[in-house]
């Protein structure tokens, strides 16, 4: 898929008001009924056992396969394991030819999608009916599903109504029980004619040899008892060690795919299934099972991807991620969807199918604290850009930006100085109304923010800080780009805050980007570059603590470059030394006033309607949401919560430019909710999310709320 059509697939999809009420609705439901169906669960402690027993199970993957196929054939089962997806159609389709079949009846299964099996049985002259309701929608309209548990999500019950009315020559009314009523008598005879049954499975038991199935409709259960033949294909990364194993991942599964407490049908099947004919005479069934390999063992030797074998297929991180939420599976995946489809695809069906899908990952980190196996799904999204980098390289634009601006701080800084003054004619009341004629177009954009005439490091060269005491601990500030070159202004505040409380601060002039754009980008060797430079200005600065405006910077800072830096073991320990003197502005300010290790800073009443955005790598990758809502009451501020404080902005660096609609879009979801608060003041921690509200709220015009930093907020309540 080249850049050009995903961006018109992305712009089709955005178009369709169909898709986007559909998945909208689904989205915002799913989060009360997904809340509501954990209730009584302590989901920390349950992805903790699912996040132990699959990634024990992955380990010891080829042993497990090894017992099951022992104990299924123990049982009465044929087990065959597929290295390719060749080798699985292959066996399949001659299983079918020899035996005579015709009809074949299906129960969902992702695992026969990625093998292409219909359209292999199809060719060969078979029926291949689907028999999920959901599954069967999708085979009617001839599309892929576009959801791992829900694949007709992205369709409106009228689109069903119309899909139906076709298949049954009659006029049928978008009425569900109507429509259900409809499948369930067209499928039945179905299943009273099918020769072969083919499913997948959830769970692969080796210790017993059982599969685990669980469905809502039953037709999981027909599928495998009524023909004569059944078999079932399998991913190895269904496998686990113990039967008492199950239970945990049952009782997650249906909470976070559907929001259920529990699924209507868990079938499990040790050996072929007991049957009996019209005559209620025993009859001998057989059961093949398809051990399905397809890249799973690569995976599992990859020390970075392993982790992703252990996905329970809930699919809780498509039904969060609020770039699916918007394009839905056809546009944001391949056969697999969403960013666990990203992966999988990647290692299932090629990396040249997941290279161009994985760029749409924003990089919100929601996934992760949804997935009930513990997968940093980010994480792996943001190594696999990595391979596709190295793989296909970056464009020449990028790549010279990358390697010899970004990476030399003079240079890089000369340039934005520049910029500064270039833009002079393309400004009004620091903001650039429109771009200059060489980049219009490029961002779909306007009221982006001015380059600074003065940067933040120039006032600190000019101005210097106050005069401190000489006990006062010193803090070192790390503007981060955005806060040194577009709002100096926040760097101003927090001075004025921190000097108000007794510390000394300090601007390394040394310090340069924090690299986080270039991870993004697929290039880690240009942070690792910049990451070193950063070390060496802030070692020689010989501060007590480091603070940010920025929590990408913060988490940069903190959490990326010790684990990029492990390769060397000196720099490693060095950047694990300035990792612990990092903080964000917010949660610096109010635990050291709290803990009454500097003077406690006094304010004067805010007295207004203030709503706190979240951002997302403050709260996801920090775990800071407590603490700005805290210092916003302390100036008196009436907090107003939004609804959905968490859901992202669409900001995303870079990726507010490549895929503009798709961000703006995510803005107008995050406006709206906190225009519904009515309040004043929009109150952020974030520079990325400044600029992105700020714009977004300019575009709304007179009426709409001021958006300010909370160290700004802050600095003028002192």
């Amino acid at each position: 898929m080249s850049g050009t059509t995903i961006k018109g697939d992305i712009q089709a999809a955005l178009t369709n008001e169909s898709l986007r009420r559909a998945l909208g609705r689904f989205a915002d439901a799913y989060l009360d009924s997904r809340e509501a169906a954990y209730q009584k669960k302590d989901f920390s402690a349950l992805r903790e056992e699912i996040a132990a027993l699959k990634s024990q199970a992955a380990g010891r993957m080829e042993e497990l396969a090894g017992q099951f196929a022992d104990e299924a054939t123990r049982h009465g089962a044929i087990v065959f394991r597929a290295e390719t997806a060749g080798q699985a159609r292959e066996y399949i389709l001659n299983l079918a030819r020899e035996q005579g079949i015709k009809t074949i009846v299906k129960s969902k299964s992702m695992a026969s999608e990625e093998i292409h099996l219909n359209k292999c049985l199809a060719e060969a002259g078979m029926d291949v009916v689907e028999t999920d309701l959901g599954e069967w929608i999708i085979q009617l309209c001839g599309q892929r599903p576009s959801h791992m548990v829900l694949p007709a999500i992205h369709m409106t019950r009228g689109e069903v109504a119309g899909v139906f009315s076709r298949e049954t020559r009659e006029d049928l009314p978008p009425d569900i029980p109507r429509l259900v009523k409809v499948a369930r008598e067209n499928l039945r005879q179905k299943f009273l004619k099918a020769e072969m049954g083919i499913t997948g499975a959830n769970i692969a038991v080796a210790e017993t040899g059982t599969l685990v199935m669980v469905t809502n409709e039953g037709n999981g259960r027909l599928t495998t008892t009524l023909p004569p033949l059944h078999v079932a294909i399998v991913g190895l990364e269904k496998l686990v060690a113990r039967f008492s194993d199950v239970a945990p991942i049952l009782e997650a599964l249906p909470r976070s795919a559907t929001s259920q407490q529990l699924t209507s049908y868990v079938t499990m099947l040790t050996g072929p299934a007991p049957a009996v004919d019209a005559f209620n005479t025993p009859v001998q069934k057989e059961m093949h099972i398809v051990l399905l390999d397809n890249g799973r063992t690569e995976m599992q030797r990859d020390y970075v991807f392993k982790e992703a074998l252990q996905c329970i297929r809930c699919a809780s991180c498509l039904n969060v991620c609020p770039v699916f939420q918007l394009v839905g599976g056809h546009v944001f995946g391949h056969v697999y969807t969403g960013g666990i489809g990203t992966i999988l695809t990647a290692f299932f069906n090629g990396m040249e199918n997941a290279a161009e899908i994985q760029t749409l990952c924003l990089g919100c980190e929601r996934c992760k604290d949804f997935c009930p196996a513990k997968i940093n799904l980010p994480r792996l999204i943001s190594k696999l850009r990595t391979r596709v980098t190295r793989e296909k390289g970056l464009p020449l634009t990028q790549r010279l930006v990358l390697k010899n601006v970004l990476t030399n701080r003079q240079l890089f800084h000369a340039l934005l100085r520049a910029v500064s003054a270039a833009q002079k004619p393309f400004v009004k009341e620091g903001t650039m109304r429109h771009l200059p004629f060489f980049l219009a177009g490029q961002a779909g954009v306007k009221n982006l923010p001015a380059i600074a005439k003065e940067p933040l490091r120039d006032r600190f060269k000019k101005n210097g800080g106050r005069e401190a005491e000489r006990n006062a601990l010193r803090t070192g500030l790390f503007a981060g780009c955005l806060s040194d070159f577009i709002y100096p202004e926040i760097g101003t505040s927090m001075v004025k805050v921190l000097e108000h409380v007794g510390f000394e601060v300090v601007f390394p002039q040394g310090q340069t980007c924090c690299g986080y754009p270039a991870r993004q980008l697929g290039a880690p060797e240009v942070m690792a570059d910049v990451a070193r430079q950063n070390l060496e200005a802030f070692e020689s600065a010989g501060v007590d603590y480091i603070l940010t405006p920025c929590p990408t910077c913060t988490h940069s800072l903190k959490n990326v470059y010790p684990e990029l830096l492990a390769g060397d073991s000196a720099l490693q320990v060095r950047a694990a030394a300035m990792a612990g003197k990092v903080c964000d502005f917010a949660e610096f300010v109010y635990h050291q006033g709290k803990g009454g290790l500097v003077q406690k800073p006094e304010f004067k009443p805010l007295n207004k309607k203030v709503t706190y955005h979240d951002s997302c790598h403050l709260k996801r990758s920090l775990g800071i949401t407590v603490e700005p809502r805290e210092l916003l009451k302390m100036v008196g501020a009436d907090l107003v919560e939004m609804s959905f404080s968490d859901r992202c902005c669409g900001f995303g660096g870079s990726y507010s430019i490549k895929y503009h609609e798709l961000s703006a879009h995510i803005l107008d979801q995050k406006l709206a909710c906190i225009q519904e608060t009515g309040a004043d003041l929009v109150a952020v921690e974030c520079p990325g999310c400044l600029m992105q509200l700020r714009k977004g709220l300019a575009d709304r015009g007179q009426g709409a709320p001021e958006a300010k930093f909370l160290a700004e907020i802050l600095a003028d309540q002192l």
